[in-house]
């Protein structure tokens, strides 16, 4: 992942680098251009004003030497050659590795002017060289003698340009840097932008915004995940909305049937038969109504941050085989066989909210069976913990459901031909939670389902 330290650090690190490139180049050219040309009209325009001087001046040999030696001190280093081999030097010594070359000589006894400061061609910092050849020439005569007189400024006095150049690169660099980091922060700050819309959208309910960030740091990252949080709530808000349709439905049909055949029993002419099978009728359809209001207060109470849980032994075995029987009489009337192997088997759980798993599990496997089907429970012990199974031989469920099904308000088949609000199997998948416990499943349409239930025996496997 390119994150975004290595990318903010990348990023100063490549503007430095181009920075400090684009300064040289510039300072470069600026030497090149103006400073090297600028000082040598200087060193010209002053090597011209101390031969004015010497050539209409009547001075001895000795007084020649004190005025360039003057000269000198003003921050110049001066090197006198008559051509014969005698050469004198006012000023800071040059440097003896590099002669003065012929071509120079012969340049200056021809009476035209030496431009070596600006032809010296030895990278930026030429202008440092102290040497012979990195000065200004012109003809100087003493009487009958030809000289060449060679000047240039001393180190000390080139180091002030030397400052103005290092001025004009510290700035080129940081009017680069600043502008790198602000076209870092602008392509950051979009892609927040974008970010900080879709938040806005989701506020509003809009879960089908489209957020146009491909990265591969952080804010990808960010972008990944809020896109997936985008993903649960529409199919939260999908799910919400369901559940309030098919609960208003869920109990709308039973308390019309108990109305209507309430009504049917205030006349008079119906018998006693009759009589005892619209009160079988509305029995049954208050029975409904309860397990849909026990499901929506178990899930209420299951939603608060510290369920009270009481744990208690109990015979596991026992219980699911109530469950079995209880039911019994809808197993009957579905045409569906039970089998099952329940070894005795002691758990350390909740009571009441272990019962809720097998009813679920069960009046699920009831639910979405095929007529002449059969359902298998099985207790299998596996050391420290416990699996409970449920295999029935129903119409199954598609893959692409499978993600969901214990998620809230859930419920894989949208027209709803079979009653119940979409609670139940994420009523087990809390409990066994609540249990330290995991649940899964397997299907297959058209062949069954397989719920898996496993949880842990005692309560020190839970803590």
């Amino acid at each position: 992942m390119n994150s975004l330290y290595k990318q903010f650090v990348t990023a100063a690190l490549t503007t430095l680098f181009i920075s400090t490139l684009i300064g040289f180049l510039i300072v470069n050219t600026y030497y090149t251009d103006v400073t090297k040309h600028n000082t040598d009209e200087q060193l010209v325009e002053i090597a011209y004003h101390v031969v004015d001087f010497l050539e209409n001046t009547p001075l001895s040999t000795e007084a020649v030497f004190e005025y360039l030696d003057s000269v000198a001190l003003l921050g110049y280093q001066i090197h006198l050659d008559n051509f014969e081999g005698d050469t004198y030097v006012f000023g800071e010594p040059f440097n003896s590795s590099h002669s003065l070359s012929d071509s120079a000589k012969e340049i200056v006894q021809g009476g035209e002017v030496y431009h070596g400061v600006r032809h010296l061609n030895n990278g930026m910092f030429s202008h440092f060289d102290n040497e012979l050849r990195n000065t200004v020439g012109v003809p100087y005569h003493k009487g009958e003698t030809a000289y060449g007189l060679y000047i240039r400024a001393s180190n000390d006095t080139v180091t002030t340009d030397f400052h103005k150049l290092l001025i004009v690169f510290l700035l080129i660099i940081a009017v680069v840097n600043v502008l790198g980091m602000l076209l870092l922060a602008r392509h950051m700050t979009k892609s927040i932008s974008y970010l900080t819309e879709a938040t806005k959208q989701i506020a509003v309910e809009n879960y089908n915004y489209h957020l146009h960030i491909s990265r591969k740091d952080e804010i990808g990252q960010l972008a990944s995940s809020f896109h997936l949080m985008q993903i649960k709530l529409r199919h939260n808000d999908l799910a919400r909305k369901t559940f309030i349709s098919n609960v208003s439905h869920d109990y709308q049909s039973p308390l019309m049937s108990i109305q209507g055949y309430a009504q049917l029993l205030k006349s008079p002419v119906i018998d006693d038969s009759e009589r005892m099978e619209y009160a079988a009728i509305i029995e049954k359809e208050t029975q409904r109504l309860s397990n849909l209001t026990n499901q929506l207060l178990v899930v209420t109470s299951l939603d608060q941050e510290s369920y009270p849980m009481t744990y208690t032994d109990l015979q596991l075995d026992l219980q699911i085989k109530e469950v079995i029987r209880k039911y019994w009489w809808r197993i009957e009337e579905a045409n569906i066989d039970v089998s099952y192997i329940l070894p005795s088997t002691t758990i350390y759980g909740d009571k009441k909210l272990l019962e809720n798993i097998w009813d679920n599990l069960l009046t699920n496997a009831v639910k979405y069976n095929k007529p002449g089907g059969l359902i298998d429970v099985s207790i299998v012990p596996l050391g420290k913990s416990v699996e409970v199974i449920f295999r029935d031989t129903g119409i199954g469920v598609e893959e692409e459901d499978l993600p969901y099904i214990f998620d809230k308000f859930y419920r894989v088949d949208p027209s709803r031909p079979k009653e119940g609000t979409g609670l139940g199997l994420s009523i087990v998948k809390q409990i066994v939670d609540l249990h330290q416990g995991t649940v899964e499943v397997e299907s297959t349409p058209g062949v069954g389902t397989k719920f898996k239930v496993r949880l842990p025996l005692s309560r020190s496997i839970k803590s």
